[in-house]
């Protein structure tokens, strides 16, 4: 297998590493490579930081590998590749009857990295993560495959590999339990909530299956808060026209996002809504992956990238994310992107973010003004008890990690006995020192 220099980035572009990467087309092929060298694994590389990146080592690119191997109609069980996307799965399955039980917000996102981050949906207050579906993946580290599971005599190593950034072998395919839906539609209705005690009553009476909020993180006063909560149920019908695809040719310049904008944009946007609300049909991927039609839309933030903030706190601290609305809205460096979400309790891995509670998470332009704010966001988590998404985080410290982690001792000491020589450890890893003491 050939190694060839790249250079990779996350999906924040604020973060970027040079690796010798390779790009297996069979699980031979990739069989092979991990038998002479073992590297850590990557998929489209939708993580936002440094979770997919290994700066002056070796990377294994598994997006080639990306194939159905087996369904079973009666119990909705599918069969995958690990570099198969979340949003071809419900491409193919939806029409018959079938969805992923848990999508992240992009359909880019692959199988493999859907585990390694364990990530969640819409639906977590209702469904959990990602790997609480998952009834075996192919796990290879050591020289050798095994078939991991969360029952039984691989329990743990299970819960070290869900959530577990890639740390216990590089994911080669995945045997996930899919959710049956009505249909490849999905009934959607929009509420405008007109300040932050509104959006939060409205998450906490929401008993639908799927919801989510955008929320205005420009808002300041009486509006503070301010935003839109879709709820949404799949359904049967006609599947309306998909809007046309854009693309973000270039780098967008500064005043593109300057504060003015943002703040004209998110007023607008609220409006589009009526006061007494309103339910639209949308195809599948259109609500799921909203962003996902504007192709390369990380570029509105420049040459410089993006960080995106994410935290999750418990129910009894949700003042918490009012201080940090008004620290951000008082700031001027919001983006229109801003994301508030009600999530349950359900979490696959020891180090897997969801939690009871609320999550939080707004896009800033990478500056040092945004790291000095997402600083302040992060003291204001770790004091709530609450903990940052590491798929999304770019400049979290070591000191802070282990405690919103308490799990953490328990995945090291798995990593290290799948891993001893520390070949998978990635540049989040080294940053965050997430393997050391061990």
């Amino acid at each position: 297998m050939r190694w060839k220099t790249v250079e990779t980035t996350g999906w924040g572009r604020a973060l970027r590493a040079t690796s010798e990467t390779a790009r297996p087309e069979r699980v031979s092929a990739l069989t092979t490579i991990l038998s002479e060298t073992l590297a850590p694994a990557f998929g489209n590389c939708r993580s936002y930081g440094d979770a997919c990146l290994n700066d002056g080592g070796r990377a294994i690119d598994m997006t080639r590998l990306d194939r159905f191997l087996a369904f079973d109609e009666a119990t909705g069980v599918l069969e995958v590749e690990a570099g198969l996307t979340i949003g071809e799965i419900a491409r193919v399955m939806a029409p018959r009857g079938w969805l992923p039980a848990v999508m992240p917000g992009t359909g880019f996102a692959t199988v493999g990295g859907a585990i390694a981050m364990d990530v969640h949906g819409k639906n977590h207050h209702q469904a959990g993560s990602f790997g609480q579906h998952v009834v075996s993946l192919q796990l290879i580290a050591g020289g050798k495959a095994q078939k991991v599971s969360p029952r039984g005599k691989t329990a743990r190593l299970f819960r070290a590999t869900a959530g577990g950034l890639g740390q216990t072998g590089v994911i080669v395919s995945a045997e996930l339990q899919l959710l049956r839906c009505k249909g490849d539609v999905v009934m959607v209705t929009e509420q405008r909530a007109e300040d932050f005690d509104a959006f939060v009553a409205l998450l906490d009476r929401s008993d639908a299956t799927y919801s989510v909020g955008w929320i205005d993180a420009t808002a300041r006063g009486e509006a503070l808060g301010r935003g839109i909560l879709e709820e949404a149920e799949t359904g049967a019908g006609l599947v309306p026209a998909p809007k046309p695809s854009k693309t973000v040719p270039m780098d967008a310049p500064r005043f593109a996002l300057s504060p003015p904008v943002v703040r004209a944009f998110n007023s607008a946007y609220y409006r589009r809504v009526p006061r007494d609300g309103r339910t639209v049909v949308k195809p599948i991927g259109e609500f799921f992956f909203p962003l996902d039609r504007i192709h390369d839309w990380n570029r509105l933030y420049g040459k410089r990238g993006f960080y995106q903030f994410q935290c999750v706190v418990p129910p009894d601290q949700v003042e918490s994310l009012r201080d940090m609305l008004a620290r951000i809205s008082a700031s001027g460096l919001a983006s229109p992107l801003a994301v508030i979400k009600r999530m349950g309790d359900g979490r696959a891995g020891y180090m897997s973010f969801p939690m009871e509670g609320y999550t939080l998470a707004v896009d800033f332009r990478a500056a040092p003004a945004a790291a000095r704010l997402i600083a302040t966001l992060e003291d204001l988590t770790a004091k709530a008890g609450g903990r940052i998404y590491l798929a999304k985080d770019a400049l979290l410290s070591g000191d802070k990690v282990r405690a919103m982690y308490p799990e953490w001792a328990d995945w090291a000491k798995a990593a290290a006995k799948a891993d001893p020589d520390g070949a998978l450890a990635t540049d989040l890893v080294r940053r965050l020192g997430l393997r050391d003491g061990i």
